[in-house]
């Protein structure tokens, strides 16, 4: 920071204050009793009171008010209530504090906005930001816990405690590793970004582990719930997560979580330690953490116990997590950058062999396990004009060994192993910065061009004929352009007027060539009120697990696939197809975002969204068990096969399975059913987002409140010709209504927070007439509290007490079929139960 910028903020509207020497930062609390007034005002009462330095440009600050406080605060906590909803941040400098635009970011030089490539670009498209500390007093440990909770992510996809009875394309557990769903329309159309790199997939379906990540490793979580491969390539097509990581952070922070379901079961331990390094010309940060958490069997559960008696709920997990971060200025205007990742995890789960469900006589045991680790080097150049020009490369790799043992007695049958590994590489050459002035500020481009590989392996004991080893390159170049057309002050009825544009076009050889545009405007008519849209495409490449599993033939019993008792037996074909497609899809969004000067600390948005999503890649048979009556299957199947038709059949698969019970006689076969990969047709997704917060004093604290609701309504067409099936709000698919309330005090060293979470109802259409199977709405309470750093003892802790889940909400049971189903919704619905823990944090 220049000492010109020092001298102008020193000589503005508030000067510089100095009432009393400090030696070091004043931690102590104090009473601060201010009314709404301006700002500016405030930020020199609270100087006065602790006797600290602010300082700020007199233009930054006008016209703006600031909340009331009547709390017990420290000064940055006093400052920060005061900037709340600002788009200020304060930044240490000496002993005092000085005021700037959030966009500036002068002690990191970058903001990062997910949903844009533009430096400080402004994202037309509705953001959810979570940090760490609102996460804490959430009384969640893990990312994971965070989007369990979140309205616009679906439980579905690759994720643990997915039941055996939920349908492939819906959702699987393999490793225990947890993804994001976004709108219910796969884990694989989910862009899962750490500090804005791609990560390698996670086991067979195309999804990135969040699990991996130490929580004490995150700084804050951003969620763009809008299509945005013009920006990122494949996979955006619901939307971006990007998980930011904690940097310049000085000291070593200890921590250790006990909790527990009061049912039984899911007793889970986490520790970690935190340590970071900050100097003039850089930093480093490394976080480790171990956890487990045991299983959840049917016993433990009054609603599963006598329905699928030995069946595991939710799986044992434990792992080991590590992540680095680096970052040094190698010389004037150059910067490295480094991001590590490890992660080794265990997955353990048992099964019953038969409706008795007694494990002793048999049983099955699955043993898998997972590693990944990822590293992502960047270097960055700062140029004249504000432009910046950055290197950078990623390298993934993942490997899930999975295997079991079937148990009869005493006697061990091995039931067979193999491992799926996949590697991701990348390197991007990109820049952006200022092209010229306009009315509403500077324009900015960005632009680059990279390339990427995935490389996708499985290995089975079942021989060569089940082995995969594929690769799968793309080169691509895009380009972002933000046009500030009009700014405050520049026309009646326009506050502010922002375009953005934005292209991408990623080639894959020998699969496709893909462009995909997106707009953006903002349009706010007073500083209270915004309107934004956008409009963009987007894709998903199919995936070398979809495009090249070696086909499997099963014989199962007629009435297994919908048939009547006693009919015979059926041919279900399952696997992969390499003349797949890529997805497409069109989204669009409008939202009203208001934020009130009347009213500080409070804003509401409400936001429509739409996703047309074509060619999707499907097994087409959505339940197996009504496969040979649904007569919207009919193309997929061959009645009454020839002798000759299920030879050429079987030779085509590399195994055969015969799970019918019989031994298979050509002549007693009734039907080929396929249900391979195909381009599926079409799937739309639609419905509304809204998004609250306000902040206030309140008791000598500050009372935050927030609400996050979202509305979904989505169907599915396979064919043109057949009718389109409902999908929102039907088992295994994402309710139409879900949502998330908050109600969260603080003051002084305490805090308290209140959530409300209500997963709406979904019907279970897999008979007729359907049936409703109720929602559920786990109420959680978190007390957390904290003590400065100090050289005491105590000094330092933060301590958190919570109950999740408080009044023990169970999920209604649903219909089962075999003795291995979950009996209800694993997809929307958990078995936790209400969960009790503690967690204990020293700085030290």
């Amino acid at each position: 920071m220049s000492n010109r910028y020092l001298m102008s903020c020193a000589v503005g509207a508030i000067a510089c204050l100095a009432i009393a020497p400090v030696s070091a930062q004043d931690t102590a609390r104090r009473s601060v009793r201010l009314p709404a007034q301006p700002l500016a005002t405030s930020l020199v009462a609270v100087g006065t009171l602790f006797g600290r330095t602010v300082a700020v440009d007199s233009q930054l600050v006008a016209g703006r008010t600031a909340p009331p406080l009547d709390a017990v605060l420290t000064f940055e906590e006093a400052v920060a209530a005061l900037l709340s909803g600002s788009g200020l941040e304060a930044a240490p400098v000496g002993t005092g504090m000085v005021i700037r635009p959030v966009s500036q970011a002068a002690r990191t030089e970058e903001v990062t906005v997910t949903g844009t490539r533009i430096r400080g670009g402004r994202v037309a498209s509705t953001t959810i930001s979570i940090g760490s500390e609102a996460m804490r007093n959430a009384g969640q440990a893990s990312a994971a816990d965070l989007f369990r909770a979140l309205p616009q992510n679906f439980g579905g996809g690759q994720n643990p405690g997915i039941g055996a009875n939920v349908p492939q394309g819906k959702g699987a557990d393999l490793a225990g590793g947890s993804s994001v769903n976004l709108r219910g329309l796969g884990s694989d159309a989910t862009l899962t970004l750490l500090d804005g790199r791609r990560l390698s997939y996670d086991g067979a379906l195309q999804s990135v582990d969040i699990s991996a990540i130490p929580f004490a490793a995150i700084d804050r979580i951003e969620v763009v719930p809008d299509g945005a491969s013009a920006l990122f390539g494949s996979d955006a097509v619901a939307g971006v997560v990007n998980i930011l990581l904690r940097r310049d952070f000085d000291g070593l922070e200890t921590s250790a979580r006990l909790a527990g379901s009061t049912d039984g079961g899911n007793f889970q331990q986490q520790y970690g330690v935190a340590a970071g390094q900050a100097w003039a010309s850089g930093s480093a940060f490394l976080a480790y953490e171990y956890a487990r958490s045991t299983p959840i069997t049917a016993e433990q559960r009054s609603y599963a116990a006598t329905r699928t008696p030995g069946v595991t709920l939710f799986p044992y997990l434990r792992h080991h997590n590590a992540a680095l971060t680096l970052r040094q200025q190698i010389a004037p205007g150059l910067r490295f950058d480094l991001t590590g990742l490890f992660n080794k995890r265990w997955h353990a789960l048992a099964s019953p062999l038969d409706s008795s469900g007694d494990l002793s006589a048999s049983r099955f045991e699955g043993r898998n396990s997972s590693e990944s680790w990822a590293l992502a080097p960047s270097l960055e150049l700062a140029l004249p004009a504000e432009w910046r020009v950055a290197l950078s490369g990623s390298y993934g790799w993942n490997r899930v060994r999975y295997g079991g043992t079937y148990y009869y007695g005493l006697d061990a049958i091995d039931a067979g192993s193999g491992a799926y590994r996949n590697v991701t590489e990348a390197a991007e050459l990109s820049g952006n910065g200022k092209l010229i002035d306009l009315p509403g500020g500077a324009a900015k481009l960005a632009l680059g061009t990279g390339f990427r590989r995935n490389r996708f392996e499985r290995m089975s004991s079942r021989g060569a004929a089940e082995r995969i080893d594929r690769r799968q390159d793309s080169y691509y170049g895009f380009a972002e352009v933000s046009l500030p057309l009009v700014g405050p002050g520049a026309a009646s009825f326009v506050h502010r007027l922002d375009l953005s544009l934005a292209a991408r076009t990623e080639h894959y050889p020998g699969l496709a060539t893909v462009t995909t545009p997106k707009f953006g405007v903002i349009y706010a008519p007073t500083p209270d009120v915004s309107l934004k849209g956008s409009w963009g495409r987007s894709f998903r490449a199919a995936t070398l697990y979809e495009q090249y599993t070696p086909r499997t033939a099963v014989l199962y019993r007629a009435a297994t696939l919908g048939g009547a008792t006693g009919s015979g037996t059926a041919i279900l074909l399952v696997g992969g197809n390499a003349d797949l497609e890529p997805e497409r899809s069109t989204n669009w969004s409008a939202t009203l975002a208001l934020h009130p000067r009347s009213l500080p600390g409070a804003t509401l948005e409400l936001s429509w969204f739409s996703v047309d999503y074509r060619d999707r890649i499907v097994t087409p048979i959505l339940f197996r068990s009504q496969a040979l009556t649904d007569p919207i299957y009919r193309d997929r199947l061959t009645l009454d096969p020839s002798s000759a038709a299920q030879a050429a059949v079987l030779a085509g698969a590399a195994s055969f399975i015969n799970a019918s019970g019989t031994a298979y006689d050509p002549a007693n076969v009734v039907a080929i059913v396929d249900n391979s990969n195909v381009n599926a047709g079409r799937q739309t997704a639609r419905g509304l987002d809204i998004l609250g917060r306000y902040r206030f004093a309140l008791g000598g604290g500050m009372l935050a409140t927030t609400l996050n609701l979202s509305w979904l309504e989505s169907n599915q067409q396979i064919r043109p010709e057949l009718p389109e099936a409902r999908l929102a709000g039907t088992l295994f698919n994402p309710p139409n209504l879900r949502g998330r309330g908050e109600l969260s005090w603080s003051g002084g060293p305490l805090s308290l927070t209140a959530a409300l979470n209500y997963i709406g109802p979904v019907r279970d259409t897999r008979a007729s007439p359907s049936a409703r199977v109720a929602g559920m709405a786990p109420f959680d309470l978190t007390v957390r509290f904290r003590r400065p750093p100090g050289p005491g003892l105590f000094d330092g802790l933060d301590i958190a007490a919570s109950a999740q889940n408080l009044f023990n909400d169970k999920p209604d049971p649903i219909a089962t079929s075999l003795f291995l189903d979950t009996p209800y919704d694993s997809t929307n619905y958990s078995p936790f139960g209400r969960v009790l823990s503690l967690s204990v944090t020293k700085s030290w």
